[in-house]
């Protein structure tokens, strides 16, 4: 029996996911459990909550604890290929073991993972507490058709209830990656807000995914990285880069508080054009209560409070709460699943109940804080949990995680130790008998620095050959010989890998390692990202030319260069670029003295070098701007809206005035069009009433 998907692509009737198009597929009556069928002799299932990449999750009852509901995850990767299926596998029985270890009672507390056979083929399931109660996304909704979201009273008390749970997981290495209200549930029993989906199955699915796609790619890169989180609670770094921190969990919540507070969503908070905290003006907080927010938002992760218990401080209270199991160092990092939301099958039956302004929670759940111990009595009581910890911890792995893992053991012990990587496809020969010794010694110096910098064979070939065959457009098809008549060319193609190779030692290493592998959603991704810095990717784009055309001046300004393999360097310069100015190097906000409408910045450029600046101004303001440098330059000057023109763009004009069409933050960027470094002075005076030299203006 076959059935079709909506593109009537025809697949098996087990099937989970069309084979062709990947759209997930309707479950069929021969695949749901049977009414009475238990998973591991063991768990019945109700009914299904959720499914994602990785399978489905489930709503069942523990036949052992007489009918406890419970959450089962099923682990049924799309993968091609008994390796990468394996592979699958022990990347999800290891996120099994570090789940076990994390012990909060506002964390869904992981039971077990067991193996069962469903539909003639073994599948692994995941079992987790099930949380009765209502998300916070969902409690939302549910005020907004009253015109009421939440108040400040009750978001200070729900930060002062999480941060004792984020301070927990940060501590074992775990970065939850995707706060959002979808992923907060207020729980029935005890009013407190429990932190979800922490299977780490979505990690895994992405990696596993990557695996999938690399089966027919001979060259595995080294710096390939998963990048998780929803667009808008994420901050910049985490979204672009895959970089994680604790503060990372703390910008995301604070986006959280302000959704839950406005009722709006992050985009409609933070991607406009125009000051970063305009949601100030919409909300009514204490001044003490703004600060923290605003800090936990900043764009620049250093300027951000780095812990939970730093925000707790700024907020007049302190972590002193430790639940049984304190981390170990020992542990692996994972990252949850955010796919999956554990809520009641009784919901749309029955009426929301609603937290009030100020929950009636009992003392000691409202404030899980205790007396600190002391002196000796702390010590004797750390090292008690220690002993209780290695004791238990190795009951635990023997009584249950054993007998799921026993059969993984083996993959295990081998993908931990030394691998036999595939071969590697080498750009060229490095001897043969018509090679001379300098050539030999050449293609061996290639092969070096390529490896040294890891950058993967394929793309240099691609790379090189574009550049080859633009240079000798009637051997465009051919193959170089390896005879002494193709000899000269053979060299002139050397010549230009090692240039590049040169060339390519500038950008940062994780740049570098996904040469070959950018694709467009990353063009996107670092666009999202710039205008959480409030800059357009018109200023991001400026930057990333200066350096990309000082390095490749022969390279045409025309043409689709993101479809070529020099459209590869392109993005890793921009991602360089994009971490800049996060970092402030290459930003900078541009503020009047008090009581002046005139003011001046300096800098200096090193070749390919540029830098932005952000003003505030108001629409029909007057404005004059004035660029003096010690060298050639390139000016822009953007306003706030993308949908307006460019008051310069790329231009080698140094001079503008006239009357602003936008209010908000405009954008400068300086590019230095010079082989030499490059000093300069920007002079801006704005007024309502100024004066406006027409002369000045450019002609259009």
């Amino acid at each position: 029996m076959t059935f079709s998907c909506s593109q009537n692509h025809f697949n098996a009737a087990d099937s989970r996911f069309c084979r062709i198009c990947g759209e997930p597929l309707p479950v069929q009556a021969s695949q749901e459990p049977k009414a009475r069928e238990l998973l591991g002799w063991r768990y019945q299932v109700l009914s299904e909550l959720g499914q994602g990449g990785f399978g489905r999750t489930y709503l069942a009852q523990d036949s052992n604890r007489f009918n406890e509901p419970c959450v089962l995850k099923e682990f049924a990767p799309q993968v091609e290929g008994e390796a990468a299926l394996q592979k699958a596998e022990e990347l999800f029985a290891r996120e099994a073991g570090t789940l076990y270890q994390l012990q909060h009672p506002q964390i869904p507390r992981f039971r077990e993972l067991f193996r069962a056979e469903w539909q003639g083929r073994d599948r692994l399931f995941l079992v987790q507490d099930y949380v009765e109660g209502q998300t916070y996304q969902e409690i939302l909704q549910t005020r907004q058709p009253q015109g009421q979201s939440f108040s400040e009273a009750e978001i200070t008390e729900l930060l002062l209830q999480l941060l004792p749970v984020l301070d927990y997981i940060h501590t074992f290495g775990v970065i939850h990656r995707d706060i959002s209200p979808d992923n907060l549930i207020l729980r029935q029993s005890d009013r407190l807000p429990v932190l979800i989906d922490y299977g780490g199955v979505k990690q895994v699915a992405a990696r596993v995914a990557s695996i999938s796609q690399r089966v027919a790619v001979p060259v595995v890169q080294p710096g390939s990285i998963t990048r998780l989180g929803k667009v808008g609670y994420a901050p910049a770094e985490q979204l672009d880069h895959g970089e994680v921190h604790p503060h990372s969990d703390l910008y995301a919540l604070a986006v959280t508080s302000l959704v839950l507070l406005t009722g709006q969503e992050p985009q409609a908070l933070f991607t406009a054009k125009g000051d970063r905290t305009r949601w100030q003006r919409s909300l009514k907080l204490s001044p003490s209560f703004t600060n923290v927010l605003t800090k936990m938002l900043d764009p620049y992760p250093g300027r951000r409070y780095q812990s939970a218990p730093e925000v707790m401080q700024a907020l007049g209270k302190e972590i002193e709460f430790q639940p049984s199991g304190q981390p170990h160092k020992s542990i692996p990092a994972f990252t949850p699943d955010p796919a999956t939301r554990v809520v009641s099958p009784a919901r749309a039956q029955t009426s929301p109940v609603l937290p009030a302004a100020q929950p009636n929670t009992p003392k000691s759940a409202a404030k899980p804080t205790v007396r600190k111990q002391s002196g000796v009595g702390r010590s004797l009581a750390g090292l008690a949990l220690l002993i209780a910890m290695v004791g238990v911890g190795w009951w635990a792995g023997v009584k249950w995680l054993a007998p799921a893992l026993r059969s993984k053991l083996p993959e295990i012990i081998r993908s931990t130790g030394n691998q036999v990587k595939p071969p590697v496809k080498a750009i060229a020969q490095t001897q043969s008998p018509d090679f001379s010794k300098s050539e030999q010694s050449r293609k061996q110096q290639i092969q070096k620095e390529r490896e040294q910098l890891g950058i993967d064979s394929p793309f240099l070939v691609n790379l090189v050959n574009q550049a080859f065959y633009t240079q000798y457009p009637e051997l465009k098809g051919q193959k170089l010989g390896m005879g002494a008549a193709d000899a000269q060319l053979r060299t002139q193609w050397d010549q230009l890998a090692l240039q590049y190779l040169e060339q390519l030692q500038g950008l940062s290493s994780e740049a570098r390692s996904r040469l070959g592998q950018y694709t467009d959603g990353d063009v996107r991704d670092r666009q999202a990202a710039a205008a959480q810095l409030n800059l357009s990717s018109r200023a991001l784009n400026d930057l990333t030319d200066a350096q990309f055309f000082h390095w490749f001046p022969t390279v045409s300004r025309q043409g689709n260069l993101l479809s070529q393999p020099m459209g590869q360097v392109w993005q890793a310069i921009a991602v360089d670029k994009l971490q800049a100015l996060r970092s402030g190097d290459a930003l900078e906000r541009i503020e009047f003295p008090a009581d002046q409408f005139s003011h001046q910045v300096n800098g200096t450029l090193k070749p390919g070098q540029s830098k932005a600046y952000l003003a505030n101004f108001t629409q029909n303001q007057a404005l004059q701007l004035k660029l003096q440098a010690a060298g050639s330059t390139r000016l822009s000057v953007y306003p706030p809206s993308s949908k307006t023109d460019a008051l310069l763009e790329d231009s080698a004009n140094t001079n503008w005035s006239g009357k602003l069409p936008d209010t908000g933050l405009y954008e400068i960027t300086i590019a230095s069009d010079s082989q030499n470094s490059v000093s300069y002075t920007l002079d801006l005076a704005a007024a309502e009433d100024m004066t406006v030299n027409p002369s000045a203006v450019p002609e259009n």
